[in-house]
């Protein structure tokens, strides 16, 4: 039995690798929240200031972007497992920095949708980084390393706007600079540090049958009592991610804030909602 365990990986190894996830996720959704105050105000811009017809562009952004997570997280994920971690998280990471540049450059609105939603793509890393951190850490020790990851998410989401408002008061492109810079220094980062944690003999010979998005709904077919439970979470998520995709437009409308403001209050919001619910740092983020 011993001979076809998986070989436990090594502490030095395994720590230096986990800490690069860390960063992974926190530069992830630091890149993320610092582009969130100031996306409304770029379309703004290219709407001639009309804020009602940005603020239906927005909630369009919002929805490619989010689709595109639902589409290609399982397919990222079933690459992790036929080809390994290694080259799907770093090439995520690449992918999400030259995004952020093409979408610094974007001439019009439909050159910044086209990259919104290569970035939803791009980002949709995050099951990869689970099972990197399933795969280099032993069992007993799972619940606490995501329990950082979970606090890699809300620092990034903390940090993030404040940033994101201050740069974007000095110019609108500036945020998605700084996103660039930190994405690709990542991948930089990564490409030295990050090994393999998934084997050739661990690796999937197709991972196909696992990228169907909608295939998590046969788990609620196999198990009823699991639907009222979705349906609730479903509900949820619908009422909770609707103040973001308008917080900034509504400040701007109502209170003639600048863009830093929106910011620095989205980042004080995002923290006291972390404060009260601590599982919201484990929720994948919707702009």
């Amino acid at each position: 039995m011993s001979s076809t365990a998986p070989p436990s990986p090594q502490p030095q190894a395994s720590r230096a690798a986990f800490i690069f996830i860390l960063v992974t996720v926190l530069f992830d959704f630091l890149a993320f929240g610092i582009i969130a105050p100031v996306l409304p105000n770029l379309i703004i811009h290219f709407e001639g200031g009309n804020i009602a017809r940005a603020a239906a562009i927005t909630g369009y952004f919002g929805f490619a972007w989010a689709l595109m997570q639902f589409i290609f997280s399982p397919i990222l994920g079933a690459w992790s497992d036929r080809f390994g971690r290694r080259p799907v998280i770093l090439i995520s990471c690449f992918g999400l920095g030259l995004d952020y540049i093409f979408m610094a450059l974007a001439p019009s609105l439909k050159w910044l949708l086209v990259g919104r939603i290569i970035s939803g793509i791009t980002a949709s890393n995050i099951s990869s980084a689970f099972a990197y951190v399933t795969d280099v850490t032993p069992p007993e020790n799972r619940a606490k390393q995501f329990g950082y990851l979970a606090a890699s998410f809300g620092m990034g989401f903390i940090i993030g706007p404040a940033v994101g408002g201050f740069l974007g008061n000095i110019n609108l492109r500036f945020p998605f600079w700084a996103a660039a810079c930190l994405s690709l220094a990542n991948a930089l980062y990564g490409f030295f540090v990050l090994p393999e944690s998934l084997p050739k003999e661990r690796r999937s010979k197709s991972a196909w049958h696992m990228a169907n998005p909608l295939g998590s709904l046969t788990l609620l077919r196999s198990h009823p009592q699991l639907f009222g439970l979705a349906s609730v979470m479903t509900l949820f998520y619908l009422a909770q991610q609707s103040l973001p995709a308008v917080f900034v437009l509504y400040t701007q409308y109502r209170m003639d804030r600048t863009r830093r403001r929106p910011g620095t209050r989205r980042s004080r919001r995002q923290h006291q909602h972390r404060l009260r619910d601590p599982r919201r740092s484990l929720r994948a983020p919707f702009p």
